[in-house]
């Protein structure tokens, strides 16, 4: 059976780049963590090192946020997606359009990184377990805007539904922006109406090919 991590193995675990799994450490740290099968060296320069499934399932272990905001919360206290409707939403200030662009930039890396031939025109499997996180920094790095105290933008949540997520939008015309950005995304979506409250919502899901 493997060993778990140490104490300071799983700092630096629980550090990375909470999108793309990026490590930060000596040589001998991560060397470490690569015999554990935690992390893997990338074959191309500069060869950073980033944590693999079994690495990101040790941190993903670790106790979260509770409520909507649950999914959109960083395992490690980094940046996070807005999902629309938080209660103690993150401050909009000058900083933030180039942390959504920084974040949406590491997503596409690591789909470039861990999907077949390097595509990255459709989710890879951080995304597929993930899904309100990666939907809602979708929405939001194409300029979409998440719902504030007003109700007034986006709002994505889970579902029962297997590799599915619920996205609302104010009206009909923000709801078909929202789609649009989702299918460039490698989403595929579809409109439906709630039975109960007639209110409309997307249904979307990673596209595998």
């Amino acid at each position: 059976m493997t060993r778990p991590p140490t104490v300071a193995q799983r700092r630096l675990i629980e550090a990375a780049d909470p999108v793309t799994g990026r490590l930060r450490g000596t040589r001998a740290q991560l060397d470490a963590l690569v015999e554990r099968g935690l992390a893997f060296r990338h074959p191309r320069p500069p060869h950073d090192h980033f944590l693999t499934p079994a690495g990101h399932r040790i941190r993903e272990a670790e106790p979260e946020a509770p409520a909507a905001a649950e999914e959109s919360a960083s395992p490690g206290g980094g940046f996070a997606a807005r999902v629309g409707g938080e209660e103690d939403p993150p401050v909009s200030g000058a900083t933030r359009p180039r942390e959504v662009h920084s974040a949406w930039q590491g997503l596409l890396e690591l789909r470039r990184m861990t999907n077949p031939g390097g595509a990255t025109d459709r989710p890879c499997g951080w995304e597929r377990t993930h899904l309100v996180r990666a939907a809602a920094l979708a929405l939001e790095a194409a300029g979409h805007r998440p719902a504030g105290p007003d109700g007034d933008g986006y709002r994505v949540r889970a579902t029962p539904q297997p590799e599915a997520v619920a996205v609302y939008a104010p009206d009909e015309r923000a709801l078909l922006a929202c789609t649009a950005t989702l299918e460039r995304a490698g989403w595929q979506a579809g409109a439906y109406t709630e039975p109960r409250t007639r209110a409309r919502y997307l249904l979307a899901s990673p596209r595998r090919a």
